[in-house]
């Protein structure tokens, strides 16, 4: 069964401009470059509630392959080097593992 997990990073008010930027033209090439990003639904920002938070969706075949992925991306020296500039922007990360219900569409 897939295992989806849903990242949400909660950043200084003011840093969320600064958190895109880096993305674009750091993590987000890194990602694509190592192959990646075979395995992202999406990314997004919020616009109401609870503002200045970057939220994305992945979804992986297990948890082995969630964290085989983790593991890897973890090693690459681009996406690393965009993580040490990230983190000082977040106040606060949480990561939630969901399965998909047994009706409805999933992605």
């Amino acid at each position: 069964m897939p295992l989806y997990e849903l990242r949400t990073y909660t950043l200084y008010v003011g840093k969320l401009a600064e958190a895109v930027k880096l993305y674009q033209e750091i993590a987000w090439p890194a990602l694509q470059a190592g192959g990646f990003d075979s395995k992202l639904i999406g990314y997004f920002t919020s616009d109401v509630g609870t503002l200045n938070s970057l939220v994305h969706l992945w979804k992986f075949d297990d948890d082995a392959d969630r964290r085989a992925h983790w593991g890897k991306l973890f090693q690459d020296d681009d996406f690393m080097s965009f993580a040490g500039q990230f983190r000082p922007l977040v106040i606060e990360q949480k990561n939630q593992l969901l399965l998909q219900a047994p009706w409805g569409p999933h992605p």
